[in-house]
């Protein structure tokens, strides 16, 4: 099964397109045109995207095999004009990359990328290799190369009539130069730009005559692609008033007309129908076959109903099948009544009358025809939501690769021989064997050559500022004296920790007994599947819980990567035993996030859960307090207010600390005091370097969360001079797709004046002023605003950079980035792209601005950092630190 998705990109916007979404519509087509069994779902709006024809996606294929004879630089001249770029190594699908006799190519439809090995112009070999650490896996047969992009060989006839006569003279220039570069057929910034103007046919072209196509709801497919269509005609129509594009460029998309016509001349088509009400229907009603289904009941979350329900209708002679998460915990009750049911993997031929499935399925329904009555329930049912399977990924590649990072001239630091310039990957015979080498340049010009299954003696130089190192010289002693040196202010360190931290290990802390039947109830309503690191980081919380010494671990995970559900699960295991939590957060914003969130997943059990913040009165404060004291509230979420001398818990279980680098030197002493009498579970995307060696030192344990929840998208970060026109329309996009937007200004002093030349920018768009000098009433009031829709963007400081999750928020606008830290920029962006949708990061800087070279390097990281995880967002901020003056 394949998935033909949309493009990213709105119609006549210069956005390059993503790589993965590229890869899988050239792997859907390739798929249909060369006969491949397989299913593939498709949306209208993909389906409307043109692509290329199905004998470009043929023709274009070149098969190579071993003994094929090969021109090194006419094929890498054939893999550029099929759309691959030539990189120094190849890390993603698309690219390709030359070294020596050695070409290694990544097609779309690839599982691994290829490694060919050229004797003069034979292929000697042939292998797949993992590009994490580039090296073979094993020999292939053959190798199919097919186009890298929807767009080859284009025909210009369309453009070939453009009316330039209200275009600027800026827009004219750049259409010109783009039409010299498509004529040449050569790759350039901007050419998926003519994509879907260029481009002669759809997936339904690709479709074999004798396959089946089935449209679900064709009256809903016609409305999306006409109203489509209609946006990308009015956008088209306000580019050319404005003058940036010429008059006359064709559709971006095919229309629902034309796609009807391909429809009308094919023999298997199924329509699904709700209603079955439409036109066809009507005058085919031969055709129509109506099915007797009704939905299902809901159950809301109450198991014990369920189970009652699902014996008494099997016991009138029903078929239930019920498809679960939870299978084997619905087992265990079903067996309570007296009724024993197995979970199967699958349903088999002939079917129980009460059948228990662990899977997952979209929603359940009933079927009731001819004395047949089967129902089917899943967990949409039982608990309101259904979970997301977990695809498997196609490929496993790691596209964070070392070798990737690496730049000739980067400094790199080799375990036994010290401080190196790294040249580049070279190939060497020794004792008759042929292998690859890193090659690193020392002091006074001696040179070391690292094997490649050796890369794991090799790391980045990472120095306290930005000074080029000294390079160590080979086989004098100077690099063990440094080691040496290091060795002993490491212990002295080492020292004043253990001092703090002996003290947990001879304490006796509470030892929590296993999950209850409450606690699974809790973790089967999560309504996302967990992610291995999730699961993974679950399982040692509770293990630490449940031993006798008290928990002291920190969870270090991306930004939105589930640490807050972490928490969740671990606080209502500590309520379970009648004792108290507290959340710590830095920001008020933080602590009602958090505090909406545990209210929702705990609403279906008897927990109590406050917050303590300055968004509550001096009287709310008090009785907080006061209920705090006599143990009447069971979890408490607050900020640094929970540390005051009048807050006291009566049985305090556990402390959470969210983002701990936030807070000041007297909080954290604080905070050591209590990590030697209750459990403290700290939440972090990017560790203070002090905090992260403490958990990699064993002093504290860590959980590391690098798995992204299934469906999230990587953030397109783009970063530019502020560009008043671009604002306009990223914040227009954002609206028009349903979404709201975040506009960072990290300026109070002039905060309001900045929305309000925003305003004039955008006079359509509703917009809010929130940062935190303002009153507590206001601000909250100006986020529950944000929150519930009611307006469009927020202007705000960095108040919204810890944890803060709206997920209708999908782009992040940033003012003067260059005066932001790396960890502030990553938090920031974070913010966004905590759903299915596609999510963009602008950071502007100021045109008269001249960039620091730290500013230069931090705005760099976090614009490559696509995928990055907090261990490696954590070396690039300490690389960009630098000391400060105090004033």
């Amino acid at each position: 099964m394949l998935l033909y998705p949309e493009r990213d990109a709105l119609p006549y916007e210069r956005l390059a397109a993503a790589p993965d979404i590229v890869r899988d519509r050239l792997r859907a087509a390739a798929a249909l045109s060369t006969g491949e069994r397989c299913i593939i779902v498709a949306s209208a709006l993909a389906i409307a995207q043109r692509t290329l024809a199905p004998g470009e996606a043929v023709g274009s294929i070149r098969r190579l095999s071993k003994g094929d004879r090969l021109e090194m630089d006419a094929f890498l001249g054939e893999l550029a004009a099929l759309g691959y770029s030539i990189e120094p190594v190849v890390a993603e699908a698309g690219q390709a990359s030359r070294r020596g006799g050695i070409i290694d190519v990544s097609p779309p439809g690839a599982e691994l990328p290829v490694r060919i090995e050229l004797l003069g112009r034979e292929i000697e070999s042939l292998r797949a290799f993992d590009p994490s650490t580039q090296r073979s896996i094993g020999p292939v047969e053959t190798i199919e190369i097919g186009p890298a992009r929807e767009l080859v060989a284009p025909d210009l006839s369309r453009l070939r009539n453009l009316d330039f006569g209200r275009t600027t003279r800026a827009a004219r220039e750049r259409f010109e130069e783009d039409l010299a570069n498509l004529e040449a057929d050569s790759a350039f910034e901007g050419r998926d730009f003519y994509v879907p103007l260029l481009a002669q046919a759809t997936l339904l072209d690709h479709q074999p005559e004798d396959s089946l196509l089935v449209l679900d709801e064709r009256a809903d497919i016609a409305a999306v692609l006409d109203e489509a269509l209609e946006e990308a005609e009015t956008a088209r129509g306000e580019l050319e008033e404005r003058g940036e594009v010429p008059r006359g460029l064709p559709s971006a998309l095919e229309r629902w007309h034309a796609l009807e016509k391909q429809l009308a001349g094919r023999s298997s088509v199924l329509t699904l129908s709700r209603w079955a009400t439409d036109e066809a229907a009507s005058e085919n009603a031969a055709d129509v076959v109506r099915l007797a289904f009704a939905g299902q009941r809901a159950y809301g979350g109450q198991l014990r109903k369920l189970v009652l329900q699902s014996i008494e209708e099997t016991r009138a002679g029903h078929h239930l099948i019920v498809v679960s998460q939870q299978a084997q915990r619905l087992a265990e009750l079903f067996a309570e009544e007296d009724t024993p049911v197995s979970v199967s993997a699958r349903a088999g031929e002939a079917l129980p009358r009460l059948t228990l499935l662990q899977g997952s399925l979209a929603e359940g329904w009933r079927f009731s025809e001819n004395g047949l009555e089967l129902g089917i329930v899943t967990d949409t049912e039982v608990f309101g939501f259904a979970k997301q399977r977990r695809a498997t990924p196609r490929r496993t590649v790691n596209r964070e690769a070392f070798l990737a990072e690496l730049t000739p001239g980067a400094y790199v630091v080799h375990i036994d021989h010290g401080i190196a310039r790294f040249s580049g990957v070279v190939r060497m015979s020794v004792d008759g064997h042929e292998r690859e080498y890193l090659e690193l340049q020392y002091a006074e010009k001696d040179k070391l050559f690292v094997p490649t299954d050796q890369l794991d003696r090799v790391s980045r130089y990472i120095g306290p500022s930005d000074r080029q190192p000294h390079l160590t010289r080979l086989a004098s002693g100077e690099w063990q004296r440094a080691k040496a040196r290091v060795r002993k202010a490491v212990q002295a360190l080492a020292r004043d920790l253990l001092a703090l931290y002996a003290a947990r290990e001879v304490l006796r802390g509470h030892s929590y007994s296993a999950d209850s039947p409450w606690q699974m109830e809790l973790e089967a309503s999560f309504p996302y599947v967990e992610t291995p690191d999730q699961i993974a980081a679950i399982a040692a919380v509770k293990q630490d819980m449940e031993a006798a010494r008290p928990m002291d671990r920190l969870v270090c995970g991306d930004v939105g990567y589930g640490k807050t559900e972490v928490a969740v699960r671990a606080a209502f295991k500590t309520v379970m035993e009648g004792r108290q939590v507290g959340v710590l957060v830095p920001t008020t914003v933080l602590a009602q996030q958090h505090f909406q969130t545990f209210r929702e997943r705990l609403a279906a059990f008897p927990v109590r859960v406050e917050m303590l913040s300055r968004f509550r009165s001096d009287a709310e404060q008090r009785q907080v307090t006061e209920e705090l004291a006599a143990g009447t509230i069971d979890i408490v979420i607050g900020t640094h207010r929970l540390l005051q001398k009048d807050v006291s818990f009566k049985d305090l279980g556990l402390v959470v600390i969210d983002e701990e680098q936030r807070f000041g030197v007297a909080h954290k002493e604080h905070l050591k005091k209590m990590r030697r009498e209750v459990d403290v579970l700290t939440l972090s995307a990017t560790p203070i370097p002090r905090t992260l060696y403490m958990a990699l030192g064993a002093l504290r344990d860590m959980s590391t969360m690098e798995t992204p929840p299934e469906e999230r998208l990587p953030i397109k970060t783009y970063v530019s001079e502020f560009d008043e026109r671009l604002v306009r329309e990223t914040v227009v996009r954002e609206i028009e797709r349903g979404g709201q937007v975040y506009f960072v200004h990290n300026r109070v002093h002039n905060i309001d004046m900045i929305a309000g030349k925003l305003q004039e920018t955008v006079p359509e768009a509703r917009i809010s002023v929130g940062h935190g000098q303002m009153d507590e009433h206001d601000l909250e009031q100006v986020m529950r605003e944000f929150v519930g829709g009611e307006t469009d963007v927020l202007v705000c400081t960095t108040i919204i950079e810890s944890g803060l999750d709206i997920p209708n928020v999908n782009t992040i606008i940033i003012n003067q980035a260059d005066k932001l830290g790396l960890g502030q920029l990553y938090q920031l962006r974070g913010r966004v792209g905590r759903g299915a949708h596609r999510a963009y990061a602008y950071l502007f800087y100021d045109r008269q601005a001249r960039l620091t070279e730290t500013a230069r390097q931090r705005l760099q990281t976090i614009f490559e950092a696509t995928s990055s995880n907090c261990g490696r967002l954590c070396a690039a901020n300490r690389r960009s630190r630098k000391p400060t003056r105090r004033r």
